[in-house]
């Protein structure tokens, strides 16, 4: 497979999402000491559900977590927003892969902002989604594992704590500048996928 050149104008985005049960704690746990792991009580208290959205350009080494409430098209659409607006001002287009959920189109752009705004947003957008039953190709989904062994290996209660966890470990993460060395190459990929290429 052809390496990619890093294109600071057109970058390479990855984005995939994952839902998460926040709970809470029924008794205080008792801290770790010398002699002591933590202590916690095996109860727990359900807090709800959320969503985490994780963005990563491989070939800069550079990751965005981000819990929200919902998944629904406008907390979509407001991600992609401030990926534009905020990660990536200066970008003259990005390259977008994801899976093809309901919520991941142009559409949810309409959905969340008035129209010359969502145009504007769209047209900076290049999206290509992963295959049905693919979505293993998308590099987001090895960041959303190492990112859950390495920030949600514990009870987390509530929203906020859960964005200051992710937010420490996105700082912790893109200073070390990790990139990601993908070995499926394109011979791999056309024995592997062989089933998805047309028969003629």
């Amino acid at each position: 497979m052809t390496q990619l050149r890093y294109d600071p104008s057109q970058p390479l985005i990855v984005m995939d999402e994952k839902p998460l049960q926040l709970l809470g704690q029924v008794r205080d746990p008792i801290p770790m000491t010398e002699h002591h792991p933590l202590r916690e009580d095996s109860e727990y208290v359900r807090a709800g559900t959320c969503s985490i959205f994780m963005w990563a350009e491989p070939l800069k080494g550079w990751r965005h977590a981000d819990a929200s409430q919902h998944r629904t098209r406008a907390d979509w659409a407001h991600q992609c927003e401030r990926l534009l607006t905020v990660d990536y001002p200066d970008a003259d287009k990005i390259v977008l892969v994801m899976d093809n959920l309901n919520t991941h189109s142009i559409a949810s752009l309409y959905v969340a902002f008035p129209p010359e705004k969502a145009y504007a947003l769209a047209q900076r957008l290049d999206i290509h989604y992963t295959p049905k039953h693919g979505s293993w190709l998308n590099i987001a989904e090895i960041e959303l594992s190492c990112m859950t062994r390495q920030c949600l290996n514990r009870r987390i209660g509530d929203l906020d704590t859960l964005n200051q966890e992710l937010a420490a470990w996105q700082e912790a993460t893109n200073t070390d500048e990790r990139q990601v060395h993908w070995q499926f190459t394109t011979k791999d990929a056309r024995i592997k996928l062989r089933h998805l290429y047309p028969t003629i």
